[in-house]
C-alpha cells in the first residue's frame, strides 16, 4: 500500500535533519548541494570510477538547438568543481551541442546529444566519433547494452516540448550500426533507461509508467509509480530501481512491487546515477543549475 505524502514528508524532512546533524562528523554521508559554480541546464551524472569523479552533462542553452555549446564537467564526491569545462562544445576539435544521458563502457564515455551518440576517448576526453542516428529527434536516455553497444531512448520531442512522433528505442554501436528496438509515435515519450542482466526498464515523460522489455521489444507492463514527467533510472545496491519525477518532485524507489519516495520537494531532478563507492544518488536539478549529492 502507498504510504501517505505526510508521512513521507515527515520522513524526508527527518532524514534530512540526521544528515545535517551528521554532517560533521562524516562529511561523506552527507546531503551535498552543488549550486552557483557554473553549471548551465545540467541534465545528466554520470560516477566515473576509474577516476572517482562525477561527470555532468551541462545543455548549456535550448535542449533542441544544434549550437555547438554543450559541455561535460568533472565534479569531486566532496561536491567541488574540478573542471568545469572539462569536454566542451566551443573547442574546434570538438562537437556537441546540448548533451543529455551518458553511460560508461570500459575506457569510452557514450553521450547522447539531440540525434547523434557522441564517443570520447577516457580518460583523455578526446572525441572519437558521432554516430547518427537517422530518424530520431531527442536522444536522451541512454544505457550499456552489450559489448561495445548501448541502449538509447528517443523521447519524440520538439521545440516547444511538443510531440515530434519520433518516439524509439535504438541499439547502437560504436560502429555505427543502429538497430530499431521499439519505435511507435504513441509509446509516451521513453526516457531513462536501464540495462538489467538483459531486463531492459523504461520510465516515460508523458505519463506515470515503467515497462521491462527484452531486446525484441516485448513489453511487460510493471505497477504504475507516483508520478508522471519520469527521468532518470537507476539500479541501486540492494536491487530496487530508483526514478526521478519532474511531476512529484521526487526520487521514488520500486521494491519488492511497491513504490516509497526517498527524497522530496526536487525541481525538475533529471538523468541520476549512484556512487557505488560511497552508496549515494547523484541527482541534477535541471531548472536550477545545480546537483544534488543524496545518501542512501
Amino acid at each position: 500500500m502507498k504510504s501517505t505524502r505526510s508521512i513521507k514528508t515527515f520522513f524526508f524532512a527527518s532524514l534530512t535533519a540526521l544528515w545535517s546533524m551528521n554532517s560533521a562528523a562524516n562529511p561523506e554521508t552527507s546531503r551535498i548541494m552543488v549550486s552557483d559554480v557554473g553549471f548551465a541546464t545540467p541534465e545528466s551524472v554520470e560516477y566515473y570510477a576509474a577516476e572517482d569523479l562525477y561527470l555532468v552533462t551541462n545543455i548549456n542553452g535550448s535542449p533542441f538547438d544544434a549550437d555547438d555549446n554543450g559541455f561535460i564537467s568533472k565534479l569531486s564526491p566532496d561536491g567541488k568543481v574540478v573542471d568545469l569545462k572539462w569536454i566542451d562544445g566551443a573547442d574546434s576539435n570538438v562537437e556537441l551541442h546540448a548533451p543529455k544521458g551518458m553511460t560508461i563502457i570500459g575506457n569510452k564515455l557514450f553521450v547522447a546529444d539531440i540525434t547523434q551518440i557522441r564517443v570520447f576517448e577516457l580518460p583523455s576526453g578526446k572525441q572519437l566519433s558521432s554516430i547518427d542516428v537517422k530518424g530520431s529527434s531527442f536522444l536522451n536516455g541512454i544505457t550499456p547494452a552489450d559489448g561495445d553497444s548501448v541502449y538509447v531512448t528517443d523521447t519524440g520531442m520538439k521545440p516547444g516540448f511538443e510531440s515530434s512522433g519520433t518516439d524509439a528505442i535504438y541499439k547502437v554501436w560504436t560502429n555505427g550500426k543502429i538497430e530499431t528496438i521499439l519505435k511507435d509515435p504513441d509509446m509516451g515519450r521513453p526516457n531513462g533507461i536501464l540495462n538489467d542482466n538483459g531486463d531492459i526498464y523504461v520510465v516515460f515523460f508523458s505519463s506515470a509508467k515503467m515497462v521491462k522489455m527484452n531486446e525484441q521489444g516485448e513489453i511487460t507492463e510493471m505497477p504504475e509509480p507516483y508520478g508522471a514527467r519520469l527521468d532518470g533510472l537507476v539500479k541501486l545496491k540492494d536491487g530496487s530501481l530508483a526514478m526521478s519525477s519532474w511531476e512529484s518532485s521526487s526520487i521514488d524507489v520500486y521494491r519488492n512491487g511497491e513504490y516509497e519516495t526517498i527524497a522530496e520537494f526536487l525541481n525538475s531532478p533529471a538523468d541520476m546515477d549512484v556512487d557505488t563507492k560511497r552508496n549515494r544518488l547523484l541527482i541534477p536539478l535541471f531548472n536550477e543549475d545545480k546537483v544534488l549529492i543524496l545518501p542512501l
